[in-house]
């Protein structure tokens, strides 16, 4: 079962995705699927290097090599369910990962100690609203019934200041 495990290699999708980089995170916009991702620093750096070539022990070496400190195996796989959790894996690699190990994030705190809680790979996501919901709020001189209608704030004798 571990030599099965060490051999999946995880490959990030590249289709129908907008990547930005900032400086601690990459937010990831699915635009098949209308979701956003934040991907933190440990997350993006475990999606980066899934090249669907290396293994989880190759993916752990590169990262600690970049981060000049040992990165466990165990984080490596719990970033990948992150990812496969959020569909930011491509096809039947992401299914295979999951649940691979079964590790999971209390789990990994356990072992890691509280202390290593805060590099732990964190993918945070949102279903992004469309054009027709975001702009649902009133403009000035329109009816409304309480102040959280209106564009403005502020709702006034039934009308949007």
């Amino acid at each position: 079962m571990r030599k099965e495990r060490e051999q999946l290699v995880p490959e990030a999708r590249k289709e129908g995705l907008v990547v930005q980089e900032m400086s601690e995170e990459v937010l990831v916009y699915d635009q098949k699927r209308h979701r956003a991702h934040c991907l933190n620093r440990t997350a993006a750096l475990v999606w980066k290097h899934c090249d669907g070539k290396r293994s989880v022990a190759e993916v752990a070496d590169e990262m600690s090599k970049q981060a000049g400190k040992r990165v466990g195996e165990d984080v490596v796989r719990l970033a990948v369910d992150e990812l496969a959790k959020s569909q930011l894996l491509e096809g039947s690699g992401a299914r295979r990962w999951r649940g691979a190990e079964g590790v999971s994030r209390r789990e990994m705190i356990k072992r890691a100690g509280i202390g290593a809680a805060v590099g732990l790979p964190i993918v945070t996501s949102v279903v992004a609203p469309k054009a027709a919901q975001a702009g649902t709020c009133r403009a000035s001189g329109q009816s409304c019934g309480t102040s959280s209608q209106c564009c403005s704030g502020v709702c006034t004798g039934g009308v949007c200041a």
